[in-house]
């Protein structure tokens, strides 16, 4: 199953929105290898395919492959699921159009606000006779007849390839809808079912049915990728496991992604993520920001303890999901953000050019400016040296766009409205910061802001100049997402709603619920060939004091009594929120999570550095500490030992990503490579 010291190679792709990365790893020499492809919008697997074929490495020598795809979150933000049809209980088919009455943050001052609508027409969404109570007693017996009657419309009339089933607390007891899926595949063996038990075994009705919805939504699409992307790799002479990254960090195999792809939708940022969390272990970094720039977004994450905030709960688009997820902050601002005048104002993001047509000095089509076009104007990227020279970009045209669309129409030269683009990019950049840090009683001051990303290394210094923090800059940058994969395990969640007070009796009372979970998903770890040696299970527990609403997680330990854990409870919420209540605790959720260890890569340490650094080049660029252009000196990266410190303004290129700092900064390379940028805040 997994390969040891002396083990065949890793390879991981990471699908973005404006470019492929795709990285290998050599456990026997400790050499990594990248390459950036474009995105492919119309087919995503030959982008991933260009992504391994520019990489020194054969098919039949890699032992694994990590797959990150956004295929899943674009089909639901773009509408472009299966055709979708929901049975549930008669009576009750409209509760995706009731929903919740609460606006999302966003809207909140919008009057006109409208929820997105359901992704199943409401003719497709049937009801049939069976109840279950709130315990999970049968009311009224299941009407398999009618189960059948409602299938065969959805199919035979109205065409639909998914079916999502989701019946009252199911959670408490899955039999009615595990028999209404079992009658289903076999009368319609064609036709995809999503069952909502086998996605969320968790209270919230509107929620979970959402959740079984979306899956069923995007399983025909993604399982018939990752039918197509695998069978292409087989071809090519790949024999080693297939693994494809979860929303919540870890892995999993491509049988169970097929089966269950909704856990995936988030699966690209999550890799950033996995990366950041074993770099923070490995470097023993207390408190960390990753900060994930790519060509459409900025994915931020706090990390304490080299781990990432869990939550339980998302949204795409309003559409709310139950899957495990890191906590993650997204805002639309990228390296690909279009920059435009509205009404005397400059904005940036969230719109992005994407890979087609793409920034307008990509040559592709593309006429508006963005935060890439920005940069080229203000010397911050070089036209001869854009992913190491492999990609000719136009800077004429990049000018001409920051000129025409932004400087004439707000009165600023070429130079002043692209400085500006940058700098409203950061002001949206730090509030976003401040949300996950500052609003949560947290000192930014006190992390390590971890940049990565193909624009993240660019904008980082910036950043840290307002915030104060420290900026690390990790070894490849652009495909630190890619390479995050790699250092993921295998993982696989199981939860169920509970509702019990914490007290030793409750407690007692969970433990063959635990014990069922934990068996479940050390099943599930089995079936993916993890062997029993490498396997390791985590119960936790959601508590919240009674009367509250929200919950927070803590771990579930031998032996531990109820006075424990309500203590260690009480500890956490002062943590989180400033006090603890004498209210008493109560248990809403028990959680098992199942991890499958993986060999991770270990990076070499860089040599020492043997003397002064010396600029590769020297270049005209942007002053953000001044607000002036100087003359800068270029380093390239690789010449850049441990050890090595410089003074800014000064830019560290790498052939897929730029590093610039201002002249209030500095740069020191630590002893695994990896910039660190400091300096006084403005």
């Amino acid at each position: 199953m997994s390969a040891g010291p002396d083990g065949g190679h890793r390879l991981a792709v990471d699908i973005g929105g404006t470019f492929v990365d795709g990285i290998s790893f050599d456990p026997r020499t400790g050499r990594v290898d990248l390459h950036k492809a474009s995105t492919t919008p119309a087919d995503p697997s030959t982008g991933v395919l260009d992504a391994v074929a520019g990489l020194p490495v054969s098919l039949a020598d890699v032992e694994t492959f990590v797959h990150g795809t956004t295929l899943g979150l674009n089909a639901i933000l773009q509408r472009r699921g299966a055709r979708v049809g929901l049975i549930t209980n008669e009576g009750f088919r409209d509760v995706l159009e009731v929903a919740r009455a609460n606006v999302p943050d966003r809207a909140m001052y919008d009057f006109g606000y409208a929820p997105p609508p359901p992704v199943v027409r409401r003719r497709h969404r049937l009801g049939v006779p069976g109840r279950l109570d709130a315990q999970g007693v049968e009311v009224v017996p299941l009407d398999e007849g009618a189960v059948l009657a409602a299938a065969d419309e959805l199919v035979e009339r109205y065409g639909l390839a998914s079916i999502a089933l989701c019946f009252l607390h199911s959670y408490r007891n899955p039999v009615h809808e595990r028999r209404a899926a079992e009658l289903i595949r076999a009368r319609h063996p064609h036709v995809s079912v999503t069952a909502s038990v086998d996605i969320s075994r968790e209270y919230r009705e509107y929620e979970r049915t959402s959740t079984a919805v979306l899956d069923a939504y995007v399983k025909p699409l993604l399982a018939d990728y990752v039918v197509r992307l695998e069978a292409s790799f087989r071809a090519a002479g790949f024999g080693g496991a297939f693994h494809v990254l979860r929303s919540g960090g870890g892995a999993m195999t491509a049988e169970l992604a097929r089966d269950a792809p909704l856990l995936t939708v988030l699966s690209g940022p999550a890799g950033g993520i996995a990366g950041a969390s074993a770099l923070a272990r490995q470097m023993g970094w207390d408190r960390v920001i990753s900060f994930d720039v790519g060509g459409t977004s900025v994915d931020a994450c706090v990390l304490e303890g080299g781990r990432a905030g869990d939550a339980y709960e998302a949204d795409i688009d309003g559409l709310p999901l139950q899957i495990p997820v890191f906590d993650i902050r997204t805002i639309g601002a990228g390296g690909g953000s279009i920059a435009r005048a509205d009404d005397g104002l400059l904005r940036v993001g969230p719109q992005s050019a994407g890979a087609v047509p793409g920034p307008a000095c990509y040559g592709n089509g593309g006429e508006e400016p963005t935060v890439t076009d920005a940069a080229l104007v203000l010397g911050m990227l070089d036209a001869g040296s854009f992913l190491g020279g492999a990609m000719q970009i136009d800077a004429a045209a990049a000018e001409k766009a920051v000129a025409d669309r932004i400087g004439q129409p707000l009165g600023l030269d070429t130079t002043r409205a692209a400085a500006s683009v940058i700098r409203v990019l950061v002001a949206r950049t730090m509030s976003a910061l401040r949300e996950i840090t500052v609003e949560k009683a947290l000192d930014p001051r006190t992390f390590r802001l971890l940049a990565f990303g193909g624009a993240g290394p660019l904008l980082a210094p910036a950043l840290g100049r307002e915030l104060g923090a420290e900026v690390v800059v990790p070894r490849y940058p652009a495909a630190f997402s890619a390479l995050g994969m790699l250092m993921t395990d295998l993982e696989y969640d199981a939860a169920a709603t509970v509702l019990t007070p914490l007290d030793d009796e409750g407690l007692a009372g969970l433990a063959p619920l635990v014990d069922e979970l934990a068996a479940e998903v050390g099943g599930t770890l089995a079936e993916q060939g993890v062997p029993e040696a490498d396997r390791r299970v985590v119960p936790r527990l959601d508590l919240r004091y009674r009367g509250q609403e929200h919950t927070l997680t803590v771990e579930l330990g031998e032996g531990d009594s109820a006075a424990a854990l309500a203590d260690r409870f009480g500890q956490l919420h002062a943590e989180r929120h400033g006090h603890r209540l004498t209210e008493p605790a109560e248990v809403v959720t028990v959680r098992v999570r199942g991890v499958g260890l993986l060999p991770r890569p270990q990076l070499p340490p860089v040599p020492e550095a043997t003397g002064p650094a010396t600029p590769a080049a020297e270049r005209d660029v942007y002053d953000l500490a001044t607000d002036t252009v100087v003359r800068t000196p270029v380093y390239d990266r690789d010449s850049l030992g441990a050890g090595t410190r410089l003074s800014g303004p000064l830019v560290v290129s790498e052939p897929t990503s730029t590093t610039v700092l201002a002249s209030d900064q500095h740069l020191t390379v630590d002893s695994h490579g990896h910039l660190v940028v400091t300096g006084a805040p403005r």
